[in-house]
């Protein structure tokens, strides 16, 4: 399947929302601040790996052999998309630490 750069700029657009939100959400209700920074990693592997979650504990060694090998063979355009939901969990971070410091107790 190829990817235009209009799907391209609309997929990076909706992860970065999307993890924004989600980040934002979880922020407000966790009152820590990078909780969806820290757990973004994650939800990528879980994203790109098809490796049960169980293996990375009882068989790492291919575990861990088979994510690299899935990172290396991420397209470009992946990468990107990828990039740009971690940017959206970057942001939203930033963005509750600015509220709180700004004096709004609800975050």
């Amino acid at each position: 399947m190829e990817l235009t750069v209009v799907t391209l700029i609309i997929s990076m657009l909706l992860f970065f929302v999307l993890f924004f939100g989600i980040g934002f959400l979880l922020n407000m209700l966790l009152r820590m601040s990078w909780v969806m920074a820290v757990i973004y990693p994650i939800v990528t592997i879980f994203i790109i790996d098809k490796v049960r979650f169980v293996e990375y504990f009882t068989d790492s060694r291919n575990a861990f052999g088979e994510l690299g090998q899935k990172f290396s063979n991420l397209a470009p355009a992946d990468i990107l998309i990828l990039g740009s939901g971690f940017a959206g969990a970057l942001v939203a971070g930033f963005t509750i630490k600015q509220l709180r410091k700004k004096g709004y107790q609800m975050f």
